[in-house]
């Protein structure tokens, strides 16, 4: 990153007294160096004075060159879809709980911020999921964009879906279950992982579908080309009732007949890391996985 950053955002997004104090102390810090904080209007009041100007959720994308997301990974997720289709990098700092976006911690903030601005920083490009909602005539009702996953699952306690899959046109399955997860390299660490998928490296060009809660045992998770487009056709059951959702927004509902079509996005998200960034080490942390004998850094 060479551009000089004249406006950074920060997004919070929950109440949090960890998360409004380390916001505080970025407001300052960057308006000390000349450039200008911005927080959307409904999250001013968690900066306590600090000289920070509201901008409307709309606006955030045309007016911020950089976002820092304070707090876990849903709110980078919530961060990165106001900004998906704009190229704006996103620098994560953690003040949630895994922590697998927001990979900067409250203690390195102030430096890492400062390290962004000088560039001296490591980019890191990921994969988008474009979705789409179409009626039984092919008509499209809605459409999102997912870093993690695009999810369907059933709307009522106690019933199971029924759905076909096919990929690039070619029928998969017909399951049975509470759903299904179509999950990036990113997202193979969030719900996709706790449906029994894999790890996936997140330079890695591909995309896990994993159905959720399956009444067969025999159908299992699938890893398959970044390039493939994916359909999902919710077929007759009595009272059929899903609802589909683009890292964890609600993107729509749907009912038997309808189909929904996920596919590769044109869009990336370009993610910010301190130098030395090491992904397996992350992984160390954050899932708790053992140390080598002879290593006496838990790191």
């Amino acid at each position: 990153m060479t551009a000089t950053i004249r406006c950074c955002a920060l997004v919070t997004r929950y109440a949090d007294a960890r998360v409004a104090e380390s916001a505080g102390a970025l407001a300052a810090h960057l308006a000390a160096r000349g450039i200008a904080p911005l927080a959307l209007d409904d999250e001013i009041d968690r900066f306590d004075g600090a000289a920070v100007r509201g901008i409307a959720e709309a606006e955030l994308a045309t007016q911020a060159e950089l976002v820092v997301a304070i707090g876990g990974d849903g709110t980078l997720l919530y961060a990165a879809g106001l900004v998906a289709e704009r190229r704006i990098p996103l620098l994560g700092i953690n003040r949630g709980r895994l922590g697998f976006l927001t990979d900067v911690l409250p203690a390195d903030m102030l430096a890492s911020v400062d390290a962004v601005l000088a560039g001296d920083v490591e980019i890191d490009e990921r994969q988008l999921l474009a979705a789409e909602l179409r009626s039984a005539t092919g008509v499209v009702s809605a459409r999102g964009l997912a870093l993690n996953d695009v999810v369907i699952q059933k709307s009522q306690a106690g019933h199971l879906l029924d759905f076909e899959t096919s990929i690039n046109g070619r029928y998969v399955n017909t399951h049975g279950g509470d759903g299904l997860v179509v999950a990036t390299a990113t997202g193979s660490t969030a719900y996709a992982l706790s449906c029994g998928g894999p790890i996936v490296e997140p330079q890695l060009e591909v995309i896990v579908v994993a159905p959720i809660c399956p009444h067969t045992l025999s159908d299992r998770p699938i890893v398959v080309s970044s390039r493939s487009v994916v359909e999902v056709l919710l077929i007759e059951r009595p009272d059929p009732r899903a609802e589909v959702t683009c890292d964890g927004r609600l993107l729509g509902a749907m009912v038997h007949g309808e189909t929904l079509r996920i596919a590769p996005s044109a869009h990336r998200i370009t993610l910010l890391h301190p130098r030395g960034y090491d992904y397996f080490r992350l992984l160390r942390s954050k899932l708790h996985w053992g140390r080598r004998a002879f290593d006496n850094n838990p790191g």
